[in-house]
């Protein structure tokens, strides 16, 4: 089976998670989760880094430490994984969804400004499967509104908007270090912040509320969300191949978009974009099929499966799903969902990657 992404892990891991064991310091205390913490905030350009049990757990901290609770109301995007919505609904909030952006499927900032209400207190943009939201228009309502800023940068280590990397344009920024991401500690997240107070808060709640000068005494009602040292050890050997794994995905994707550039041309298939402004990591080579290709999206997964190829349908969209069904219509979203598939994305592929072409261009209507 050609998987859709896998972790790529080496001597460097090893030899950390060997050093962890043998120190004897195991779970959430040890050096490495504090190196991993000031490297990985380092790498984008933010002064504060606090490492977390997983990407969820990131997502949640940061809306409970912004002080987010029941009643009231945080914007997120329909087309996106679960999580996000999750996140919200654990701290009595709601998610209110806002359709997707036709060029690039990220959260619309135009369709934002319609959903805030008085109990609007957050919003969360997604950078969609590595491709960075328009931050810029998203941080001008927010400010106007007086609203919070959570990034949702799970899908997009090293991605850039404007030149700047993801994860500093927020109040808060939140990644996963799941095993298919860009660079992995198998299970595990962060919280990213430019703010001392902040971050203390986010420290505090990870570690069950316990006061830092007081031990085993609770002022708040926290969580069990501390990052492993083990887990640690392998993210500080990963920071060190974080550029050669997103240059290694630019490149997968530069030669999707070569073999498969004559259907786009033909309009029998979208391409996974990238705008002008943004350095899209492409964490999974995505496109859209059209109605002209020939067999849908799903007929298409059932081919690849046939060839023992991994591929992904889109998110559906959160609104359809039956925890957060609305009557409400985002046809974008619905469309890109309906008709986008995820192509397999390893740094491992080589040649593999001609006979994922050559499957798609046979199958094509030409």
């Amino acid at each position: 089976m050609i998987p859709i992404a896998e972790p790529c892990l080496g001597k460097e891991e090893l030899k950390n998670v060997i050093e962890a064991v043998k120190s004897g310091w195991i779970s959430s205390k040890g050096k490495f989760i504090t190196e991993f913490e000031n490297k990985f905030s380092k790498y984008c350009g933010v002064k504060y880094g606090v490492a977390t049990s997983n990407g969820t757990a990131a997502l949640h901290l940061a809306l409970v430490a912004l002080g987010i609770k029941n009643g009231d109301e945080v914007i997120v995007p329909t087309l996106s994984f679960v999580a996000v919505a999750n996140a919200v609904t654990y701290c009595g909030a709601t998610p209110i969804f806002v359709d997707s952006h036709s060029e690039y499927w990220c959260m619309d900032p135009e369709k934002i400004e319609e959903k805030i209400t008085r109990k609007t207190k957050a919003i969360i943009p997604v950078h969609l499967y590595g491709h960075p939201c328009d931050m810029d228009a998203i941080i001008d309502i927010a400010r106007d509104n007086n609203l919070y800023v959570i990034e949702d940068a799970a899908e997009s280590h090293g991605a850039e908007y404007k030149g700047k990397k993801v994860g500093g344009f927020g109040d808060v920024a939140c990644f996963s270090f799941y095993g298919n991401k860009v660079i992995t500690t198998g299970e595990g997240g962060m919280c990213l912040t430019n703010d001392e107070e902040l971050v203390e808060k986010l420290k505090i709640l990870r570690d069950h509320g316990m006061d830092p000068n007081k031990k085993y005494w609770h002022n708040v009602i926290g969580f069990n969300y501390r990052m492993t040292n083990l887990q640690a050890a392998i993210g500080v050997a990963q920071i060190k191949k974080l550029d050669k794994f997103v240059k290694i995905k630019r490149r997968i994707a530069k030669i999707y978009k070569k073999g498969l550039g004559e259907l786009e041309e033909k309009n029998l298939i979208k391409l996974h974009p990238e705008m002008k402004w943004a350095k899209c990591t492409y964490w999974i080579f995505s496109l859209l099929i059209e109605n002209e290709f020939g067999i849908t999206r799903d007929e298409l997964i059932k081919k690849f499966e046939k060839e023992k190829i991994e591929t992904r349908p889109f998110f559906y969209p959160l609104h359809t799903l039956p925890p957060y069904k609305r009557n409400a219509d985002y046809p974008v979203a619905e469309d890109l969902s309906r008709r986008g598939i995820n192509l397999p994305s390893s740094i491992k592929l080589d040649e593999e990657l001609m006979r994922i072409l050559k499957i798609i261009k046979n199958l094509a209507k030409l």
